[in-house]
């Protein structure tokens, strides 16, 4: 026996004694099973979560949530590239509609009847002054 253990006598008809080494041996498997029994946040708490046990153990879960946050930031980078891209269209489109109505209203004033008599009288095209005729046929 060393120094340290020291044995405990049960009262009369309990059986053998005890030492307390194997008590303490008895206690240690009943901790090690209420540590297995504690909440995660407990650990997070008391720390727990930091030893090398905990992450390796842990190794596949902390990998997905690293691919979550990676997706994550990811989703956002995109998010604002499209973003970015609404913009730059809308941007587009309203420039073309200005300049559709801008050829419009040049294409209405250089088509106007007076405006294409003043251009074709130097060929010598003149207006009529009679009214047209429509000539229609009967089958």
């Amino acid at each position: 026996m060393t120094e340290n253990d020291y044995i405990v006598y049960n009262l009369p008809g309990e059986g053998r004694p005890e030492k307390k080494a194997e008590k303490k041996a008895a206690d240690s498997k009943s901790i090690a099973k209420n540590e297995k029994k504690t909440s995660a946040f407990t650990q997070i708490l008391n720390g727990d979560f930091l030893t090398k046990e905990f992450f390796l153990n842990n190794l596949s879960f902390i990998f997905f949530i690293m691919f979550l946050l990676i997706l994550l930031i990811a989703k956002g980078y995109y998010g604002k590239q499209v973003g970015k891209n609404i913009i730059k269209a809308q941007r587009d489109l309203d420039q073309s509609a200005a300049e559709y109505v801008d050829v419009k209203s040049k294409l209405e004033t250089e088509t106007r009847r007076i405006s294409l008599v003043e251009k074709l009288t130097s060929t010598g095209l003149k207006e009529t002054k009679n009214a047209t005729k429509v000539i229609r046929v009967r089958q």
